[in-house]
């Protein structure tokens, strides 16, 4: 017997037929466009203070390089088991090299990244210190960004492979960190050769308005970021939530809109009017939040080209979100532990 998940008056979802949808992940073809970043993590054990200034002394244990920004989003795709196909730009340094070989041992399909001379691939090191058997905690990061903007030639070369590759996916996502690899005028003219019934998703950080008229279908934008846009401070003002989200979804001419508010869950805008409040998943003590919008786009994008409505998308992307952020660090969700999540709600398993 189906059980449902309520949530405001009149409003439910269909547990099993969100474990239905997530079985056809696997079916799915992303092309993923966006800015891939290096999280790179040095660990330390705390040796002793510094007579030279009032600092920590960590002598180096291990030095790890994740994906992060669009690279994580691309991640949890295939951990969702999706065929991804990464459309990005890498410089020629450390950072670079170490992504590309990350997924090369992933198996999954690097011709679409271009590497270009000069360019510095965006890294966010985080220095995690901690004594012997005790939980590091992060007391420092240094983040490097490129210092000019993507040359032209790259710019072509990515709108090119973009234009080709949508062509025979069921969605696109992309994930603008604001380091110039996605830009609307690109997306708006790769729309144009998009096949019909393409998902089009977008998770922009800066220039979220600047999407409008680019053929996206749905946007996932936290909180912040929505405040950023309408310069405004939300906090539990419900009716400056819903002023925001509406203006958004129309002004961007969305099928729906999925914002998320950390412990407080999510909203989703659709037409007519229509908001719904998604509860968070599982604990609202989130372990580490790091790259959990990734995981929400990841999930979002799949699911709504799976088939799923936005509201149902939404609800599989909320379980998604709710497991990543208990883990540390940059991490993913695989479609093993996201079925396994919805089943637990239903109170059994299935085959």
């Amino acid at each position: 017997m189906s059980r449902t998940l309520e949530q405001e008056p009149s409003t439910s979802v269909d547990l099993l037929a969100l474990a239905e949808c997530v079985e056809k992940f696997s079916s799915q073809t992303v092309v993923l466009l966006g800015d891939f970043v290096a999280d790179e993590f040095q660990f330390g054990d705390i040796s002793r203070v510094s007579r030279e200034a009032p600092v920590l002394i960590l002598r180096h244990r291990e030095t790890q390089v994740l994906p992060g920004g669009g690279a994580n989003a691309a991640n949890n795709l295939a951990a969702l088991g999706a065929r991804v196909r990464p459309i990005t730009a890498l410089g020629h340094d450390f950072a670079g090299d170490a992504l590309l070989e990350y997924f090369r041992a992933q198996r999954m399909d690097v011709s679409g990244i271009v590497r270009v001379k000069g360019w510095t691939t965006p890294t966010k090191t985080r220095f995690v210190a901690g004594w012997a058997h005790t939980v590091g905690q992060q007391v420092l990061r240094v983040d490097r960004e490129p210092q000019a903007q993507l040359p032209d030639s790259a710019r072509k070369k990515l709108l090119h492979l973009v234009s080709a590759r949508i062509r025979s996916a069921n969605a696109l996502a992309i994930s603008d960190y604001g380091f110039g690899v996605a830009s609307p005028e690109s997306v708006r003219q790769a729309a144009n050769k998009r096949k019909r019934g393409l998902v089009v998703t977008l998770d922009a950080r800066y220039q979220l308005a600047a999407y409008a008229k680019a053929g996206i279908v749905s946007a996932t934008p936290n909180e912040a970021e929505l405040e950023a846009l309408h310069h405004t401070t939300i906090g539990p003002n419900s009716n400056e939530l819903t002023r925001c989200g509406q203006a958004t979804l129309a002004a961007m001419r969305l099928r729906a809109l999925l914002v998320t508010r950390g412990r407080h869950g999510m909203a989703l805008f659709e037409p007519r009017g229509r908001m719904t409040r998604i509860p968070v998943h599982g604990s609202d003590q989130a372990v580490d939040v790091t790259g959990a919008g990734d995981t929400v786009l990841a999930a979002y994008t799949l699911a709504l080209a799976s088939g799923a409505s936005p509201l149902e998308a939404a609800h599989i992307a909320n379980i998604a979100g709710g497991l990543v952020v208990m883990k540390r660090g940059t991490a993913t969700v695989s479609r093993v532990e996201l079925l396994d999540a919805i089943r637990r709600e239903t109170g059994g398993s299935s085959s």
